[in-house]
């Protein structure tokens, strides 16, 4: 579902999308259950909008290990 016009997603914008609190979204990013961010910059951390949208989909089955590398 990765494009090469994948858009990065802050977290603001993930979370409102998601409906889920940060400390759920990233203990769910531990646990593999959810995409992982990528590093924009040194202090800067974004989302690919196609790995979100594939969470959206499906997020009772996600796999961060089943997505292909960002």
């Amino acid at each position: 579902m990765q494009t090469d016009h994948d858009r990065i997603l802050r977290i603001k914008t993930v979370l409102e999308r998601t409906g889920l609190s940060r400390s759920t979204m990233y203990r769910k990013m531990q646990n593999g259950t959810f995409p992982k961010n990528v590093q924009i910059s040194e202090r800067c951390a974004g989302w690919r909008e196609s790995a979100v949208s594939a969470w959206l989909h499906n997020p009772m089955f996600y796999s961060a290990d089943d997505q292909p590398p960002g």
